[in-house]
């Protein structure tokens, strides 16, 4: 990844660039953890738009972007002229000649696509309902905090086919890490994108596969992840996809299924009970809230790599 350039997909990546970013992300953390400075970022300015809610996303991103010397700019559609329909690309050539970065969470991966093209400052997706390229880069640095390589062993996903997945499948297809969703009909990633990571996993050695039992699916698994049944935007499609998803869900006998040194990972925010049981969430094989920490340091590793020349 080299300075100037956005980070809207894990596709524009190549597995160079995400060992890059995972091997950044490892130093910043021991920074931290050692109290090293890192001022990476001092004199520097960081937008944050959002049009969804958040937590992790916006603290993530704004303390990491303090830690780091820099400032960093809450704006929502509420309380800027984009909630009153001031056009995507006026909004990018203006904020361009305010900032040294934009992190952008929002509905349409179109939007941010053309936001992009019109700022000549470093844009970073924070979230789409196609992508999540900041979750999926924090879930396999712990993956690999937890496991150590990668290559070959066996991540399953549970649940939705959503942004997080598809984030997810390019991923592992890149880094030689074999993937499973397992979802009802209906709820699969678009062939599309199984058809892509295929592509590329013939490459890394990796397998992308589709498995409706999930039961199937989680045998012999190093990973178990899953995400909520219904993300935001989906509210009015709750009740339905509770039906559909009630057997997509980590308890003790799914994970009875996967390795012995299996980590269950979540992306947060859980339904505690439904796709996750609460003594999954909490017991020895959850990885759930160092993944959740690893967003900072990922995401700081991000804007390191976009914004500065720094070596370390």
């Amino acid at each position: 990844m080299m300075k100037g350039k956005d980070l809207l997909t894990i596709e524009q990546l190549s597995a160079q660039e995400i060992d890059l970013i995972l091997q950044k992300a490892s130093a910043l953390k021991k920074f931290q953890k050692e109290g090293i400075s890192h001022k990476f970022m001092e004199g520097k300015n960081l937008a944050m738009i959002f049009h969804k809610a958040s937590t992790r996303t916006r603290v993530s991103f704004e303390a990491g972007f303090s830690q780091m010397g820099g400032h960093a700019l809450y704006l929502d559609s509420a309380s800027t002229q984009m909630g009153r329909g001031e056009p995507i690309k006026d909004t990018a050539r203006v904020l361009s000649r305010y900032v040294d970065a934009v992190m952008i969470r929002t509905f349409s991966q179109e939007s941010v696509e053309e936001f992009a093209h019109y700022c000549d400052k470093p844009v970073i997706n924070g979230l789409t309902d196609y992508a999540h390229p900041c979750q999926a880069l924090a879930d396999i640095m712990t993956a690999y905090e937890k496991l150590g390589e990668l290559k070959n062993k066996k991540f399953v996903f549970i649940g939705d086919g959503n942004n997080v997945a598809n984030s997810l499948i390019f991923t592992c297809a890149k880094i030689g890490m074999n993937i499973t969703v397992s979802a009802p009909a209906g709820y699969q990633p678009d062939d599309k994108i199984i058809f892509s990571a295929k592509e590329i996993a013939k490459k890394s050695g990796s397998k992308v596969e589709i498995e409706i039992d999930p039961f199937k699916a989680a045998l012999n698994a190093n990973v178990l992840y899953t995400d909520v049944w219904a993300s935001m935007g989906q509210e009015s499609e709750r009740e339905k996809r509770i039906n559909d998803f009630k057997k997509y869900k980590i308890d003790e006998t799914l994970l009875d299924k996967a390795d012995k040194d299996c980590i269950v990972m979540h992306c947060l925010p859980a339904h505690r009970g439904e796709e996750i049981e609460d003594n999954v969430m909490e017991g020895k094989h959850s990885a759930i809230f160092d993944e959740a920490e690893n967003r900072l340091h990922v995401q700081k590793a991000i804007m390191v790599l976009l914004m500065t020349d720094a070596e370390f």
